[in-house]
């Protein structure tokens, strides 16, 4: 079974409103939510980066059934991931049986801002892969000691443990990170970046079964041209392939980049304007691909407009 999920963008939303447009998704019909997990936004227009944790708890007070999966958190280098298990067990124990860790390898905008070197891609799939160990060896319970490559326990216990811990779903882009999530992880997320190819070496290296997640960007406006242009302003960054988006260090570099971009180039990435059947569409293609939970990203402020349109429009196509 599918299932449709909304994105909580923390870059364009203040924490108090994230917890209110969680509420707004549940009662729209989202079966799902996925928090992002960042120190910076990726351009100063976007303007926010509340800490996630601390929205997750309000999250948690004001809705009932929505599951939530960060999407994703870098338990690295700028946090520690004795403190992310510490975290995520905390929420857990907050959302019974419906929060879900989901990690992934970082950003060099969020992750090098406390002076750590930013490593190549390799070594930071391999910090991650050890730090999905150091997390689970947490959630075993007990005084725990780890002497690791990258990370250090020493007389380390996580006492406010979950009655069931939540699974942990790692995040890909490449063939790599793929292998690696399927054999280290419980699931599946891609941001919609060389989804099909990577979805296919993660099934095929032991994450058969396993839920696959993947992000679609749209923008919903009341015409196609105004949404184009919403998605150009607030979110120029869904232009950008490769590597780009894991390298460079502040707002202002993605700035620079959004010079070099067009209104066109977003609206590749991006499904913009009213028209329902280009959303179904979009969601549709994912489906085919092969992933089983589809996050949807409304770009901009109109979120409350948004979720009405795909209450009445989108989400019932899926549950018939």
């Amino acid at each position: 079974m599918v299932e449709i999920g909304y994105k909580l963008a923390s870059e364009e939303h203040a924490p108090l409103d994230l917890v209110c447009n969680a509420r707004q998704a549940e009662d729209a019909g989202f079966s799902f939510a996925m928090i992002s997990d960042h120190y910076h936004p990726w351009t100063n227009r976007q303007g926010e980066s509340p800490f996630v944790w601390g929205v997750i708890g309000g999250i948690s007070q004001v809705t009932m059934d929505l599951n939530l999966v960060t999407g994703v958190t870098c338990p690295t280098m700028r946090i520690h991931p004795g403190i992310i298990a510490q975290a995520a067990a905390t929420a857990a124990a907050m959302m019974p049986g419906r929060f879900a860790l989901g990690l992934g390898s970082g950003e060099n905008l969020n992750e090098h801002v406390f002076g750590d070197r930013w490593p190549p891609a390799r070594v930071r799939i391999e910090m991650l892969e050890e730090a999905v160990e150091v997390i689970r060896l947490l959630w075993d319970g007990g005084m725990q000691n780890f002497y690791g490559a990258f990370y250090t326990l020493e007389n380390a216990q996580i006492f406010s443990l979950p009655e069931v811990l939540p699974p942990i779903y790692i995040a890909s882009e490449g063939p790599v990170s793929a292998s690696m999530a399927a054999q280290a992880g419980d699931g599946f997320i891609n941001p919609g970046s060389n989804a099909e190819k990577n979805l296919i070496v993660f099934r095929n290296s032991g994450g058969e079964g396993k839920p696959a997640y993947v992000e679609a960007s749209v923008c919903w406006a009341e015409t196609e041209e105004v949404g184009q242009m919403t998605a150009y302003e607030e979110w120029p960054t869904a232009a950008n392939t490769g590597e780009l988006n894991r390298l460079l260090p502040t707002p202002a570099h993605y700035e620079q980049v959004a010079e070099m971009v067009t209104v066109e180039d977003v609206a590749k990435h991006v499904v913009c304007g009213p028209d329902p059947e280009a959303h179904i569409r979009k969601i549709e293609e994912n489906i085919k691909k092969g992933f089983d939970h589809i996050c949807i990203h409304q770009i901009g402020q109109q979120q409350r407009e948004f979720m009405e349109f795909y209450e009445k429009e989108v989400l019932p196509h899926f549950t018939k």
